[in-house]
């Protein structure tokens, strides 16, 4: 059976662009336009992987991520940040170091390189 990624982006067209990319690497995706309907829908379909942006509107990815983790249904599910941050550090309150206080497996900077994306994918759902 096909492994289900679920893909948390406030940026509809890099949803749809990545969408499309993993699915036709054989995973499954779900998707979700801000973290608090990613974090119901982690809980409902029980994904085998997610793929979290840092920076959206309303709960970061970074508060996202730590809930995923301290809870008994998502702690176990593989997360990825995606994160612009190191370009705009000096223009926004989120840090690199932000990220290594999280649980998060992986971090990967945005613009994200698909094959990079899902390579990283594969190597997590091992």
């Amino acid at each position: 059976m096909a492994k289900k990624i679920l893909l948390v982006d406030d940026d509809f067209d890099f949803l749809e662009a990545t969408k499309s990319m993993v699915e036709s690497s054989g995973y499954v995706t779900d998707t979700a336009e801000n973290a608090q309907d990613g974090l119901e829908k982690a809980k409902k379909g029980k994904p085998d992987l997610i793929v979290l942006d840092v920076m959206m509107p309303g709960m970061d990815g970074w508060e996202a991520c730590e809930v995923l983790k301290n809870t008994p249904e998502t702690r176990d599910i593989p997360i990825i940040m995606l994160t612009a941050v190191a370009s705009n550090v000096r223009q926004t309150a989120y840090t690199h170091q932000s990220g290594k206080q999280t649980d998060a497996d992986d971090y990967i900077p945005k613009p994200v390189e698909i094959p990079d994306l899902i390579a990283r994918i594969k190597r997590l759902l091992k």
